[in-house]
């Protein structure tokens, strides 16, 4: 017999009842806060994750205004993974099996970044999706002075 209970911090619990109980733990933890940064600038959205499956990944997805979140990349604890091809000459991402991280690098931010960024852990058939990050990029305009205008 199993039993599966999700819960509000998507922890996977299965318990094998009467002879032998196991607990895995698979979720992803972020950071609280949000992240402000200027547009040019470079950004890591940290994520951090446990797993107790041996082939697991791990997936960035970024979520602007109302629309469903979209995929940016996915990488394995074995091989290097995929990248969409609109992300791969500024979003990049490592994952780390001994750090248990996969941070998220965006270079050269545009305001069009902004968004919540989410972290996911896929692992033994089962996904946890939660947000990683909420990022702002600030547009500073330095155009004519005052001065320069009179």
């Amino acid at each position: 017999m199993s039993i599966k209970i999700i819960s509000k911090v998507h922890t996977d619990t299965v318990c094998c009842c009467f002879t032998e109980c196991r607990a895995q733990q698979d979720n992803v933890l972020q950071p609280e806060g949000d992240v402000t940064a200027a547009e040019g600038e470079a950004v890591t959205l940290d994520c951090q994750y446990n797993s107790s499956s041996t082939d697991y990944y791990l997936f960035w997805y970024k979520q602007d205004g109302d629309n469903s979140p979209k995929f940016i990349l996915i990488r394995f604890k074995v091989g290097t993974g995929n990248t969409e091809d609109e992300y791969k000459e500024r979003f990049s991402s490592t994952l780390n099996p001994t750090l248990r991280s996969v941070p998220l690098e965006i270079q050269k931010l545009q305001l069009s970044d902004s968004a919540v960024y989410y972290c996911a852990l896929g692992a033994s058939l089962q996904n946890y999706l939660i947000p990683a990050a909420l990022l702002y990029v600030r547009f500073y305009y330095f155009g004519p002075s005052y001065n320069q205008l009179n």
